[in-house]
């Protein structure tokens, strides 16, 4: 069958068999299946999805396009925390250094920044000397020897879902229930771990702002890693605000620092100590959620998780002195500070318009080969609901142009509004799922 007609099939509703699939991307990888028709694949994939037979075989394929870790020699139960994106979101620089500095191995592979929302890869590299392209035999070495990797997608592992996840960012594909499903699970059960902690978010800022569709995400990547015989949780948490206040790379790497030594916003902290009992208690290091979030609270404000991110750091060839003076990390040359223009509140967020503007700024990607800018981005104060009075300062705009702030500064009251009444925040731990 030819790449036409597979996509003509899918187009039109029909269930390709997992020959079609092996087919289709067989060709793909061997260079047979041009980009744009790839591109047409996963738009008739986005709008007509993949039934569980396709998605099991899809994610057989991406899994199978590359090696899988054996990371057999490391004893402990090996588990990994994976986010479905958000504003803001940098639990993962903060959770893998605090449940690895506890006795957990963590290793993390991680992605960059996918339309409106930034990357963990983006955010690390804003370290100077940071390197997140570390070798599959690197990246064992390192768990071995510290207990924690924080890395890129290796040229060996799932090569298939790096092509299509750089692809679906340019091809407005991305918020696709199958293809984040199997973006994601191809890579992590790739990475040689035995459990997982899902954290998917939903509200105005998510990929799935629908809490129904992020349901539906949670459970469909739940079912794909209990069938690849790994331990699957998943916390449904919220992304109707930024979480934290740093948006942009560099200032959210300080918030992280801030976060590692027992300070940083309120809401980063609750959600860390969240996902990190819950990846604690996963990995068997204690019996109970409330014990190992005590355990992490301790971790956070006595230095330890600081200490294991130090490690991290130099082992992978970063300046470790960010973690005493954030300072050396890359500055903006033009900082606005947006103040409200009434008394009033705060009311609803549109959080993706935000992570719009951050993209605009230069903090994300517009196009497949944009160079991100780490320096720029928005440090905002405020939440909805909040009581403001006129001119108070509500977020700072780091810029490399005064043009370029003042389209931001634009952007930013438009999606932040001082209204008479306060908007209202989803609870930031809306439901937990297991298998």
């Amino acid at each position: 069958m030819t790449p036409a007609q597979i996509i003509r099939r899918k187009r039109d509703g029909e269930e390709l068999t997992p020959a079609d699939i092996r087919e289709l991307f067989r060709g793909y990888t061997a260079g047979m299946v041009a980009e744009y028709q790839m591109s047409a694949f996963l738009m008739a994939v986005f709008f007509n999805g993949l039934s569980a037979t396709e998605l099991t075989e899809l994610v057989n394929v991406m899994i199978g396009s590359g090696a899988v870790a054996d990371l057999h020699s490391i004893p402990a139960l090996k588990v990994d925390k994976h986010s479905s994106g958000g504003v803001g979101d940098k639990t993962s620089i903060i959770i893998a250094p605090l449940v690895a500095a506890l006795g957990v191995p963590v290793p993390m592979m991680s992605g960059r920044g996918l339309g409106h929302t930034g990357g963990t890869l983006d955010k690390l590299e804003a370290i100077p000397g940071f390197r997140t392209d570390l070798t599959l035999q690197q990246y064992r070495a390192q768990i071995e020897k510290i207990g924690c990797s924080l890395i890129g997608q290796t040229q060996e592992v799932a090569p298939l879902d790096r092509r299509l996840y750089a692809l679906r960012d340019v091809t407005a594909t991305v918020e696709s229930i199958p293809l984040i499903a199997s973006s994601i699970m191809s890579k992590k059960l790739a990475e040689g771990i035995d459990a997982l902690v899902l954290d998917v978010k939903t509200g105005n800022g998510a990929f799935l702002p629908d809490r129904e569709r992020a349901t539906h995400l949670a459970r469909t990547m739940l079912d794909i890693g209990a069938g690849h015989g790994k331990k699957v949780v998943a916390l449904i948490t919220a992304m109707d605000r930024p979480l934290g206040f740093a948006v942009g790379n560099a200032l959210e790497i300080e918030e992280c620092v801030l976060t590692l030594h027992g300070e940083g916003p309120a809401d980063l902290r609750e959600l860390c100590l969240v996902l990190a009992a819950e990846m604690l208690v996963i990995g068997g290091a204690y019996d109970s959620l409330d014990e190992a979030r005590m355990h992490a609270a301790a971790a956070l404000d006595d230095g330890r998780a600081a200490d294991k991110m130090r490690e991290v750091i130099q082992a992978q060839g970063g300046n470790p002195s960010v973690l005493e003076d954030p300072a050396i990390l890359p500055q903006a040359e033009v900082t606005c500070v947006i103040e409200a223009d009434r008394d009033g509140y705060i009311g609803d967020m549109d959080v993706r318009a935000i992570g719009e503007a951050a993209v605009k700024l230069g903090a994300g990607r517009r196009t497949l080969g944009d160079e991100i800018d780490p320096s720029v981005g928005f440090h905002i104060t405020i939440k909805p609901g909040d009581k403001v009075t006129k001119g108070q300062p509500m977020a700072t705009i780091h810029a490399r142009t005064p043009s370029n702030a003042s389209k931001a500064a634009a952007a930013l009251r438009a999606a932040m509004p001082v209204a008479d009444e306060p908007g209202v925040c989803l609870p930031l731990i809306i439901e937990r799922l297991t298998p």
